[in-house]
């Protein structure tokens, strides 16, 4: 049964907040974790590990190990699959004939089938109860409407699933909002992360299907794609949000929403 939907930034400002506003976002992010201390299983969803321009990605390899930080940020350890999770998710998904692939490396199973966990990950996992997940990547390639559906294929196989299982949405979003940041400042990152925030409080996540694409483009986001999954998901059970907030201490918007079932 899928309990909640926690939504996360993967940025490293929220390891150690700089602010009030970030503060706030934290404490978000470990209420987050405190939901889903008793949830057996996670779906994790992150835009910063393997990148497939038109297919989505379940990770099958049984050890997902801590590789990639972002800007020195060093978060160690070493997390399990819930390989028959996985395996589900991706039969249950390849028969409905989504573009997914099943990923692995070196080896089938065991000790050597491994695979690199990045910030995307290991910053929203900091937050989180150490147990068995499912990562899984999304792609920009395929249609919006595809996202959804994957979203409603798999939120169909977690409502069959004995296990409790959140699932995690990792996402930051415009990253166009300091003058001196890498891509500059743009008034469309500003404008997007207003409507995310708008959309999540008011309970108007459908929506996210109407956002312009060319706002999603000039906003300079990694939000939007996972977004829709989530939403697909959502429509198979009802849910309740529970608390949310948003903060920029750089050049990127980060947003944290917890949803628990009602």
């Amino acid at each position: 049964m899928l309990v909640g939907i926690g939504l996360m930034p993967h940025g490293n400002p929220v390891l150690e907040p700089p602010d009030e506003e970030t503060e706030r976002l934290a404490e978000v992010l470990r209420r987050i974790g405190g939901e889903f201390r008793d949830a057996d299983s996670y779906v994790l969803i992150s835009p910063h590990n393997v990148r497939i321009s038109d297919h989505l990605g379940v990770v099958l390899a049984e050890n997902l190990v801590s590789w990639l930080g972002f800007e020195g940020k060093e978060l160690p350890g070493e997390w399990k699959t819930d390989r028959e999770l996985a395996e589900k998710i991706y039969r249950a998904e390849k028969e409905a004939g989504m573009p997914v692939v099943d990923l692995n490396f070196a080896a089938l199973s065991g000790e050597y089938s491994r695979w690199p966990l990045s910030w995307g990950e290991l910053i929203p996992l900091q937050f989180l109860e150490r147990k068995p997940l499912v990562l899984m990547t999304p792609s920009r390639g395929v249609s919006r409407e595809t996202l959804v559906r994957f979203g409603e294929i798999l939120g169909e196989v977690l409502e069959r699933e004995e296990k409790r299982v959140a699932l995690i949405i990792s996402a930051d979003h415009g990253h166009g909002h300091d003058e001196k940041g890498p891509y500059g400042k743009v008034k469309e990152s500003e404008e997007y992360d207003r409507l995310i925030m708008k959309l999540i409080n008011e309970d108007r996540l459908e929506e996210l299907l109407s956002i312009p694409e060319d706002l999603v483009r000039k906003a300079l986001v990694d939000s939007y794609w996972q977004m829709l999954i989530m939403l697909g998901a959502m429509r198979k059970a009802e849910f309740e949000l529970k608390a949310s907030a948003y903060a920029c201490p750089t050049y990127f918007g980060m947003a944290g929403a917890l949803w628990v079932r009602k």
